[in-house]
């Protein structure tokens, strides 16, 4: 399926020195050659990257000159705020609102970013919604959060193991062997992986995206 080019996958702030690794889940589409690798980081030196995927194979990822890397921190459902801005990956339940399956909250210099619904790989049929907070109620089951982008709204329900995270400063002193990240990059024909920017989970946290 041939779609135009989507925008940069991560945006750099510059105030934090932050790869938002937000920005990838506002992508509308892949390139041909775009690849996500999720996993935990083997080792790493130099401009090289080698990272056990979550398939259980290797991945060797060249990092290009001036890469970034930005970090994941754990965040709470009591964090979620009306006016908010955030991304949720979620799936349908069948009747009533979908299910949240993991929820990332932006920082607010990024509200907006890649604002819309659209499907996301995460399991099939989930999808992605980036969205602002509009209503926040704790319900029986959870909370409960009504999204509001583009015109529509959205309500999801969020399970107290749902799998909440945000955005944080990070170096490459982060990058630690067992660490877990995210690396979207660019998958070249002879299979070789390139990437310009790295998110790292912090403190043990597992990227759930």
């Amino acid at each position: 399926m041939s779609r135009k080019p989507h925008s940069r996958i991560f945006t750099l702030l510059a105030a934090g020195g932050l790869a938002a690794l937000a920005a990838s889940q506002a992508a509308r589409a892949q390139d041909g050659n775009r690849i996500r690798v999720r996993g935990a980081i083997e080792s790493f030196g130099g401009d090289s990257l080698v990272v056990k995927t979550r398939e259980g194979g290797d991945a060797t990822i060249t990092l290009k000159a001036g890469w970034k890397v930005g970090g994941i921190k754990k965040a709470s459902v009591e964090d979620i705020k009306p006016g908010d801005f955030v991304g949720v990956a979620s799936l349908p339940k069948g009747s009533g609102s979908d299910g949240a399956i993991e929820v990332l909250i932006f920082p607010v210099s990024m509200k907006g970013t890649g604002e819309g619904n659209r499907p996301w790989g995460a399991q099939p049929n989930s999808q992605m919604t980036n969205a602002t907070v509009s209503n926040a109620v704790k319900s029986v089951d959870g909370h409960t959060i009504t999204l509001a982008y583009q015109g529509k709204e959205k309500t999801i329900t969020i399970a107290d193991t749902t799998p909440i995270v945000t955005l944080a400063p990070a170096t490459k002193d982060d990058l630690k062997a067992g660490a877990g990240v995210i690396v979207t990059g660019e998958k070249a024909a002879d299979g070789s992986i390139s990437a310009s920017q790295v998110a790292v989970g912090l403190n043990g946290i597992t990227p759930p995206m």
